[in-house]
């Protein structure tokens, strides 16, 4: 049977302090119910004493019907020369009404006489009265050593000295922080067995900070040296430079290191769970994290699709779906052959290898002249459906009129004229906008809407302007990257050209084609979600 580590997450409190990152009390709510159904052990809410939201969340969460977390009200242990039973932080805590309660303590020597600005011996009183009050009340107690590491290369003795107070306090389970981030993981490992052989019966757990790109590293290096509870937060979110990023520490441990963390299948809900939260924090999901990002297991040169085309282990050290992500084939001027026939796998269609090659020999040359396919999978599909010998265009461009005035007294206006060979019939149309592109959106609309109401359904989602030469001023080649959205299937499309009206059109008219052809297709395949 696996050995047991019990999952931690703090993203509602310390993930919170990233930068940028901030939740409502509704959001707190919905992330709450995402991290119980994944199966962490427990869920930090808040610091009751230090703002109204997190005391309203502590009254909220209590509506909710959770399965598998306890919820953890986080504060720091009495001030000093006080009562436990009389202090304000405490009694936020207790306020709270939470099973469970995490402290933290100091356990640096420059902490004690610098910050707290008072005696070694009290500060162990105050850690030791703290704990032992509040498990009087009948909470469980967690204690967070903070900056135990640093601590520990200060004065070892007096480090140990803080774990004892809490121990004797009745924790029941202390926590070493490496809360400046700076430990490397072979000093992590030698302190932590030296704690554990140290404090034999005591539950031990780690918590660290990615100052030097290595929490995942030191929490890893901690559990295989006998920490039974790791802390982090989701896609590693926190302040600076971040926490334990606990969507990769749980996978490590699950298929690294044979270690239980989530309930029996719950890993396979992860990839969802990061993007989630991300979308909940207003926060870009970031495409290069490992085991959940976008990129995780995705493959652009040649070489490498050529030989997961053979065998799909060959360049990837996990099989995707077993964290709920997938394998994904890219197209660029590094791609071969093999990434425009797994392409065509994607999208379901049945292409053969010269056709294949036709289209990579144009994307080759459409990238030597601005284009990048990576982020507009909508429009290599396009070209492969071009590609086919039974293709036919749903409509031909003849020709197009943009104008954008200035007027006194009605202020700037847009318009666009469009003329379209649609089946052999000569559609001209034309609209206003709120600018150039978005008039140019609303007239090729126009014209197509007799002949294809669907496109009714199309919404322009996303609209972006990259600048690819800037050193050639209002002459340089300009990408436009477009994202149409049809209910929940969104895909994105490219343009580029030194005019940024035409590079607009190119790709408004790969996003409507595009949607057009999924629209038809009896079984639509959604690129870009």
């Amino acid at each position: 049977m696996s050995r047991q580590v019990v999952v931690y997450d703090t993203t509602l409190r310390d993930g919170t302090q990233g930068e940028n990152i901030s939740f409502s009390l509704a959001d707190k709510l919905r992330v709450t119910e995402l991290l119980d159904n994944l199966g962490v052990a427990y869920i930090e809410g808040g610091w009751p004493g230090s703002n109204p939201k997190d005391v309203a969340y502590f009254d909220a969460v209590k509506s909710l019907s959770l399965q598998h977390a306890k919820i953890a009200a986080f504060g720091s242990t009495c001030r000093k020369q006080s009562d436990p039973a009389h202090d304000a932080n405490i009694k936020a805590l207790v306020d709270a009404d939470t099973p469970v309660v995490t402290v933290f303590g100091k356990t640096s020597m420059l902490h004690v006489t610098d910050v707290l600005q008072t005696t070694p011996d009290e500060n162990l009183r105050m850690i030791r009265e703290s704990v032992r009050y509040l498990k009087s009340l009948g909470k469980e107690v967690i204690y967070d050593a903070e900056h135990f590491f640093d601590g520990l290369k200060l004065d070892l003795e007096y480090a140990l000295d803080t774990i004892q107070a809490a121990i004797l306090g009745g924790a029941d389970a202390v926590v070493l922080c490496d809360t400046n981030g700076g430990t490397m993981p072979s000093e992590v490992g030698q302190y932590f067995e030296l704690v554990r052989k140290t404090f034999p019966e005591a539950a031990l757990g780690i918590h660290t900070h990615n100052d030097s790109e290595l929490a995942v590293a030191n929490t890893l290096a901690a559990v295989q040296a006998g920490a039974v509870q790791v802390q982090g937060t989701i896609n590693g979110y926190g302040e600076r430079c971040g926490n334990a990023n606990l969507c990769s520490i749980i996978p490590d441990l699950e298929l690294k290191l044979g270690y239980q963390c989530l309930p029996e299948g719950a890993l396979r809900h992860l990839t969802f769970v990061s993007r989630t939260v991300a979308e909940i924090a207003n926060v870009a999901p970031d495409s290069s994290l490992a085991y959940v990002g976008k990129s995780a297991f995705a493959h652009k040169g040649g070489v490498h699709v050529a030989a997961i085309r053979r065998n799909v282990d060959s360049y990837q050290h996990i099989k995707p779906e077993l964290v709920g992500n997938e394998m994904r084939t890219l197209v660029s001027d590094l791609s071969g052959q093999g990434n425009m026939l797994s392409k065509a796998e994607e999208f379901k269609l049945d292409v053969s290898k010269a056709e294949a090659v036709q289209v990579l020999s144009e994307i080759k040359q459409l990238e030597s002249e601005g284009y990048v396919f990576e982020g507009a999978e909508a429009s290599v599909a396009i070209r492969l459906f071009r590609a086919r010998p039974d293709y036919v265009p749903l409509f031909t461009l003849i020709d197009f009129t943009t104008i954008v005035e200035d007027r006194q007294g009605r202020g700037s206006i847009a318009e666009a004229m469009v003329k379209l060979d649609i089946d052999g019939d000569i559609v001209h149309t034309a609209a206003e906008g709120n600018g150039p592109v978005n008039a140019l959106d609303l007239a090729l609309r126009k014209a197509l809407m007799p002949r294809y109401p669907q496109i009714t359904d199309f919404q322009l989602a996303d609209y972006k302007v990259r600048i690819v030469d800037g050193n050639n001023g209002t002459a340089a080649t300009t990408r436009v990257l477009i994202d149409t959205q049809n209910g929940s299937k969104r895909w994105s499309t490219v343009g580029a050209g030194q005019n940024i009206i035409r590079a607009s059109w190119l790709a408004l008219v790969d996003s409507v084609e595009y949607g057009l052809c999924v629209a038809e297709q009896d079984d639509p395949v959604a690129i870009g979600d």
